[in-house]
């Protein structure tokens, strides 16, 4: 329709705004409090929305999106149950320090913050959303949208990145306004590191023989960098969150080998270690018990984090890029060079480790192996949180890209499948040609199981490796392990999802016996979009080593009930 005023809803300038910044896809549920944003989304035809069937998921899709492009992730929900509905995917995304945008509606300005139970209002919301987000903002009139929009995405991808929300009220989404000229996002800023800091790291690490780096989420994008040193004989150890940024395939990094006894032998024969972008989380340094190389030095962008959970003899705080490619100048032009015989031993004890996982895979090295296969080098590797993540999703398959490993770094159980599609629709609208894997277990999954319907409307290019075991299987196993094996509230009734997929269109296929997953593998590949590939862990059998919780260097047993003391 011909507008003679020139005039839009703040809802297109919106919309405009994230066009500007790349935004390719975003996620959410449509509401009567976040309409106008929607309803400009569709007229513009730019941003392809994606209609979750909850917030939950919608968080979900959106950060692993954020997290496998390298880009902007972006969510759009409505007020009260609604933000409040997200709340678990923002501390996920949080946790992972995914750059994630919340757009929620928020009620009528009137009446906001009166207390008058108005429909979909949540008692100070905003204080809510600032518990599980980096920052969260209100818009308070519509010459404050943009600069708002603005901000919130200059925090959300400044290192440390993470998610921002920002509620706009329904009746300023509605209301004209003229376009603004200058749509253009802010710059993000990058910390330098200081050269003072950079001459003494460099100084410290020039002494070293045997220098390892060790690698998390924070340093994805300095691979070149990191490159530069691996020359000079740095070895490399990445965590979860870093995997792919040195190829998992190369000779000179143990991968995401982290914690494995032969690892932890090896780093006493390091004489110095870099943590760059990691915050040493404490499931990937057995509770902070991990015995690391020492001296100790860290580079992070979070000043904050010197001295946390380690102790270091050198801190710099800057971006991570920078200040490798600074360290990597200053060790270059001193002709460096470290021991050879680290990356010799490096590899056997990355070779050690790899061994003692296969073997405790039992049967399921197989599937491990068929899996790397089929999926070759280029692919995102999505992850739940289930005994089969923690016991190899974690480290195998292998990952060759920064950006192509996902997981839920919270902890939290079923937040893999609704990531899965996440990624899957920002292969498809980046064109990385990239398949989606998405490692589930049965327990997990069943939690946000109405997101299949958004997987097979939106055709995802994906595919749901489920391993169904009919149980919580870690919770069996710490049970068995810890709580005198009484077992109690870990049995699932379970869906027959060959009769599930059926209802909604999903290509479905059941493997109760190895041997004929190379045809069913065959078969979900060639799936003109999802398809869920479901392993009947009760008709295969179990792991050959049991996993029972995270693990640590010391495991405290709780006696039986009755027990002598």
């Amino acid at each position: 329709m011909h507008n003679p005023n020139n005039t839009v809803t703040v809802g297109a300038v919106v919309a405009a705004f994230l066009e500007q910044c790349g935004v390719k896809a975003a996620f959410g549920v449509i509401s009567i409090h976040n309409m106008p944003i929607l309803d400009a989304f569709a007229q513009r035809g730019t941003v392809r929305f994606i209609s979750a069937r909850g917030e939950a998921g919608a968080g979900n899709m959106a950060d692993a999106y954020a997290r496998s492009t390298a880009s902007l992730g972006v969510c759009i929900t409505s007020t009260g149950p609604a933000a409040g509905n997200i709340a678990g995917s923002m501390v996920e995304a949080l946790t992972a320090g995914a750059p994630l945008l919340h757009i929620t509606g928020q009620i009528e300005t009137p009446y906001l913050d009166k207390g008058m139970s108005y429909i979909h209002e949540a008692p100070d919301q905003l204080t809510m959303l600032k518990a599980v987000s980096k920052a969260a903002l209100r818009v308070r009139s519509v010459e404050t949208v943009l600069g708002t929009l603005k901000r919130a995405v200059q925090l959300a991808m400044t290192a440390p990145t993470g998610p921002v929300s920002v509620e706009i009220p329904i009746d300023i989404q509605s209301a004209l306004t003229t376009m603004p000229a200058d749509l253009s996002p802010l710059p993000i800023e990058r910390a330098v590191p200081s050269a003072a800091g950079l001459d003494a790291l460099a100084s410290r690490l020039a002494a070293a023989k045997r220098p390892l780096l060790w690698v998390g989420g924070g340093a994805r994008h300095a691979r070149a960098a990191i490159q530069r040193l691996q020359k000079l004989g740095f070895g490399v150890v990445t965590t979860t969150q870093g995997r792919g940024t040195v190829p998992e395939d190369d000779a000179g990094s143990l991968g995401a080998y982290n914690i494995q006894k032969p690892v932890e032998a090896f780093y006493q024969t390091c004489d110095a270690m870099l943590v760059v972008g990691s915050r040493l989380r404490g499931n990937e340094t057995l509770k902070y018990e991990l015995k690391l190389p020492r001296p100790l030095y860290r580079i992070d962008a979070d000043a904050a984090a010197e001295g946390r959970c380690y102790a270091s003899e050198a801190f710099v705080c800057g971006d991570s890029a920078l200040a490798l490619e600074g360290l990597a100048d200053r060790l270059e032009a001193a002709k460096y060079q470290a021991d050879p015989q680290l990356l010799v031993d490096l590899r056997a004890a990355h070779d050690q480790a790899v061994a003692s996982l296969r073997d405790g895979l039992g049967p399921y090295a197989e599937l491990v192996r068929q899996l790397q296969s089929v999926a070759g080098r280029k692919f995102n590797w999505v992850r739940d949180v289930t005994v089969s993540n923690s016991t190899w999703g974690n480290r195998e398959l292998r990952v060759f890209e920064p950006s192509a490993g996902v997981h839920a770094t919270g902890g939290g159980i079923g937040q893999g499948m609704p990531m899965a599609i996440g990624a899957a629709i920002g292969a498809a609208v980046t064109g990385s040609g990239r398949k989606t894997f998405c490692l589930a277990g049965d327990g997990g999954f069943i939690l946000n199981l109405g997101e299949l319907a958004c997987m097979v409307q939106e055709k995802a290019p994906m595919v749901i490796v489920l391993m169904n075991d009919q149980s919580y299987g870690v919770i069996k196993n710490i049970q068995d392990a810890q709580y005198g094996g009484r077992q109690c509230y870990a049995e699932l009734h379970t869906p027959d999802y060959d009769l599930l997929c059926k209802s909604i269109a999903l290509p479905h296929a059941r493997v109760k016996d190895l041997a004929d997953l190379p045809a069913r593998l065959d078969e979900a590949l060639k799936a003109d979009g999802p398809f869920l590939l479901e392993i009947d862990m009760l008709s295969i059998g179990g792991f050959k080593t049991t996993f029972a919780g995270p693990p640590t260097n010391t495991i405290t047993q709780i006696p039986a009930l009755g027990a002598a003391k």
